[in-house]
């Protein structure tokens, strides 16, 4: 498999630390609201890459953090009269509920930064005691000069990075470039106590501490937002690598941006939308599905008319499984038939499709096309005159495919409540008795609901509107 590797700038042969496992690390949410569609992109992209791998036999560690003290969060708290502790357990529980619905499987750990205050602590101060940090005023910053690779992610030297640098006035750090490690304690902020008094994290020590404790020195594959790709990446490979002494991330991969209507999404024009929001309108199956539907790197223009897109073509997949489950459920036992043992190494021939795309960099885009080739190729050759056994390899092959995407992987049957089934059935029997006016009514009120039917030969098939 090829990655981009952002360090590099270029597509390289991913191979592994250890052979046939893989370390992951993907920076999480700031817990202080729901997660906005700006932050799903890489929480789906990645999700997608690790359940590839997985598909792929191997062992991934996947480790996904949760920053549960920042300035957002103490705001958050002050608003709502409760403490930033109750705003991050809040906000840790919306998270999975949005996360599930995006169909993003659980990472095997996510840790919190107020559950690894020791553990920053000391990193602190052993890039205190090498040279890398010093003091000033209760606060802790590491010194970027002492660094020599500092820009190496963002391809940026010392002197550009400093002379677009805004310095603050009165600046307790060296160096314009100097980041914070750890904050003194500010009146009405949650604090710890350490070497240098009481206070809190810095947002960039908190993903190499956990990173460093829960996969190692040194791991396979980092990932996140392109917008964390400096200062928060550029600052985990200075403190890290400082520390360490050790390569932090052999591989870097960032997602693109997302806009909103051809604008950057931003709160000032309105166009700012909580995944929680859209949920409301669609089905958050179909924004995976649109999020898959083109490449990690790629910017995406998110709208109502995009949306209203994917969600067509997604339900023309769905429509395409459904109406091969329909069949497979009406035909007999049967081996392959001649004809069809030709056919199958077409058949096999959009796995292959498939994994290629995937094989190189990630291409979701053409994985998915790779999968309507398929949907085509079945709605072409399966039907009630073939063999139970061509139809079950089809439906093999699709499953197989779309679970690696984790997507048309629910059952119609799942939003079916009791009464729909109900009238369904009603109608079966209206027609049966020659009540055709009864009938024709029930295909009304079903359709009000949002469910086609359609009459076939095998049947009485539906589907959403």
């Amino acid at each position: 498999m090829k990655l981009y590797n952002t360090l590099t700038r270029t597509k390289e042969e991913f191979v592994p630390l250890e052979e046939g496992k893989v370390k992951m690390y993907v920076c999480g949410p700031t817990v202080y609201n729901y997660i906005h569609i700006g932050n799903a992109r890489p929480f789906i992209m990645f999700d997608t890459l690790r359940r590839y791998l997985e598909y792929r036999g191997f062992d991934v560690t996947y480790v996904q953090n949760f920053t549960d003290v920042d300035d957002k969060i103490i705001k958050r708290s002050h608003e709502e009269n409760i403490t930033p502790e109750e705003v991050a357990n809040k906000y840790i529980n919306e998270y999975f509920v949005d996360a599930d619905g995006l169909g993003i499987k659980r990472a095997d750990v996510h840790p919190r930064v107020t559950d690894n205050i020791q553990q920053i602590i000391d990193f602190v101060k052993e890039l205190e005691e090498k040279g890398y940090a010093y003091e000033s005023n209760g606060d802790v910053y590491f010194d970027t000069k002492k660094f020599e690779g500092y820009g190496k992610l963002s391809k940026q030297n010392q002197d550009d990075l400093e002379a677009g640098a805004r310095i603050e006035v009165n600046s307790q750090k060296r160096h314009p470039m100097d980041f914070v490690l750890w904050k003194a304690k500010k009146e009405g902020e949650p604090g710890w106590e350490s070497p240098w008094g009481e206070g809190r994290p810095g947002w960039h020590i908190e993903c190499s501490v956990m990173s460093n404790r829960y996969l190692g020195e040194t791991i396979d594959i980092h990932a996140g937002g392109q917008d964390l790709t400096f200062p928060h990446h550029e600052n985990e490979i200075a403190q890290s690598e400082a520390r360490s002494g050790k390569t932090f991330s052999n591989y870097w991969v960032h997602n693109g941006y997302i806009n909103i209507n051809n604008e950057k999404m931003s709160k000032s024009l309105g166009n700012f939308f909580t995944v929680r929001e859209i949920s409301e309108k669609y089905d958050l199956e179909i924004v995976r599905f649109f999020m898959l539907s083109a490449h990690y790197r790629n910017p995406v223009n998110f709208s109502d008319e995009m949306l209203a897109q994917a969600k067509a073509g997604f339900e023309r997949l769905y429509n395409a499984k459904e109406k091969l489950e329909f069949t497979i459920e009406n035909l007999k036992e049967g081996s392959l038939t001649e004809g069809e043992k030709d056919l199958v190494s077409e058949l096999n021939s959009y796995r292959d499709k498939f994994i290629n795309a995937m094989e190189d960099d990630l291409n979701t885009a053409d994985a998915i096309s790779a999968i309507f080739e398929l949907s085509k190729f079945i709605n072409t050759n399966v039907n009630e005159n073939s063999s139970l056994e061509f139809a079950k390899l089809c439906l093999d092959e699709f499953n197989e495919l779309t679970s690696v995407l984790n997507i048309v992987n629910k059952k119609n049957d799942d939003i079916l409540d009791e009464e729909i089934e109900n009238l369904i059935q009603k109608r079966v029997d209206a027609k049966k008795n020659k009540d055709y006016k009864l009938a024709d009514e029930i295909r009304q009120e079903l359709l009000e609901r949002g469910i086609i039917l359609e009459d076939t030969r095998q049947g009485t098939k539906w589907k959403r509107a």
